[in-house]
């Protein structure tokens, strides 16, 4: 009866190791869900910094090409005579 007794301590052991060892796998599967989840978010946030990017290159450009179409235009103006006969009276 002695060796039942040593036996049975040691088959809980085995039993809560088991369950320990089984609480461990779905920690684990969980935590890999969560990573998988956060690369996917990572990527996804990757191309809309990359697009948003691009799009302020473009917003850039074209934002330098009107000013310097704003700057030619009032080149023009400053230096274009005005007769007081080309002027319209303020009524108008």
């Amino acid at each position: 009866m002695s060796n039942s007794g040593s036996q049975l301590p040691l088959n809980k052991d085995k039993a809560e190791s088991k369950e320990v060892e089984q609480e461990l796998y779905q920690r684990i599967e969980v935590l890999e869900s969560r990573v998988t989840f956060q690369e996917d978010a990572l990527e996804a946030l990757d191309r809309v910094i990359a697009d948003q990017d691009r799009q302020l290159g473009r917003q850039q450009m074209q934002l330098q090409l009107l000013a310097e179409k704003f700057k030619a235009l009032e080149t023009r103006v400053d230096h274009s005579p005005v007769s007081p006969g080309d002027e319209r009276p303020p009524h108008y």
